[in-house]
């Protein structure tokens, strides 16, 4: 399809048949139609994404034409085009949404949950149970593109790094407070909770007998190993030990919680 120049672009998103007979009959040509309010704009491209995403899923990124998006958000090509100029525009404002979406739930589920492992428990509930199997067939087919197409892999790598960056942070804030003690290095561990969380999207996908409700708390058995929280009443013991040890500095105190460990 040729794209449709900055000249034929159309201001405005969803007018049908008969909206459009009676703006003109009113005297309200295209080119005159009101700019639409900033609340209308966002909910309509968060409707064209949506469309995006349903025919990515259904039919792969390269299958996939600008006209078949027109025709599931029934939208004219100049609409959808004042919006997204390509199918690489849509893939990098479902990878924003996406991000966006994710930190909103990390940070409601932490702020609701009586703990960590289950305000993770509810966003992993998220992922694996609430959401339509699509959302992770699409992100499987974001995650193939990136190999193949070089913007894609750039837009698919920041939404990764920032996943990683926001549970290290977390993790690492656990292991300073005293409440965690994994044997391996917080990057080692995230990266491997990612492996396991990328199984899932996929298993999801080809596995029509995969039941989210219960692999979910599976595999946050899984993470707990790695972790390794801390009991509270050996936070306790190790909290009153500590203040029992005020008087003692540097190597000795080192070396005092060192055999408190390996008991």
């Amino acid at each position: 399809m040729r794209p449709i120049s900055a000249q034929t672009k159309r201001p405005f998103v969803f007018f049908d048949a008969p909206q459009r007979a009676a703006a003109i009959a009113g005297g309200l040509g295209e080119s005159t139609v009101p700019k639409l309010k900033p609340h209308v704009q966002r909910a309509r491209r968060e409707h064209i994404l949506d469309a995006a995403e349903r025919c990515f899923a259904r039919s792969g990124f390269h299958r996939t034409t600008m006209q078949d998006i027109c025709r599931e958000a029934a939208v004219s090509p100049g609409a959808l085009y004042v919006y997204f100029d390509s199918k690489e525009a849509l893939i990098a404002g479902i990878c924003e949404r996406n991000r966006s979406e994710f930190a909103e739930r990390l940070a409601a589920a932490l702020s609701d949950a009586p703990d960590v492992l289950a305000a993770l428990k509810r966003l992993g509930e998220t992922y694996f149970v609430d959401e339509p199997p699509h959302k992770n067939l699409m992100f499987i087919e974001i995650g193939l593109e990136s190999t193949r197409n070089a913007r894609v892999g750039e837009i698919h790598r920041e939404v990764d790094e920032f996943v990683y960056a926001s549970f290290e942070a977390l993790f690492q804030r656990m292991q300073d407070a005293g409440r965690i003690a994994p044997d391996l290095p917080i990057p080692v561990v995230v990266k491997l909770f990612s492996v396991i969380a990328d199984g899932m999207f996929w298993r999801r996908v080809v596995d029509p007998a995969f039941d989210g409700s219960a692999m979910v708390p599976a595999a946050l058995e899984v993470l707990v190993g790695l972790l390794r929280p801390v009991p509270a009443q050996v936070e306790g013991a190790r909290q009153g030990e500590q203040s029992g040890q005020s008087g003692k500095t540097g190597p000795e105190a080192a070396a005092s919680r060192q055999r408190g460990d390996r008991s």
